[in-house]
């Protein structure tokens, strides 16, 4: 599953959709892709959220962030993936 974050989004909204997808993946992991600070800024706020949502059930995330290029406009620009997967074990 592929989330978009922008400036504009709205973090609380955005970490429910991500514990709920978390939580209904079998380790298959959910991903957000923002460009641009302020939408990275939105997707960490959110996995952050989200993460607090997920540990009182026992359950934590990991996070890995991975460069990503793309073409908006004619224009390359740089942005992050970010795979979130459940963690095994206790947080």
């Amino acid at each position: 599953m592929t989330f978009k974050a922008a400036a504009k989004s709205d973090p609380r909204a955005l970490a429910v959709v991500l514990s709920k997808a978390i939580e209904h993946t079998n380790g298959d992991g959910v991903e957000i892709r923002a460009i641009g600070a302020g939408a990275v800024n939105q997707a960490m706020k959110a996995i952050a959220i989200a993460r607090g949502r997920l540990v009182p059930s026992g359950r934590d995330i990991v996070c890995v962030p991975v460069f990503m290029r793309v073409t908006i406009d004619g224009v390359e620009r740089t942005g992050l993936r970010i795979v979130i997967t459940a963690k095994n074990g206790r947080p």
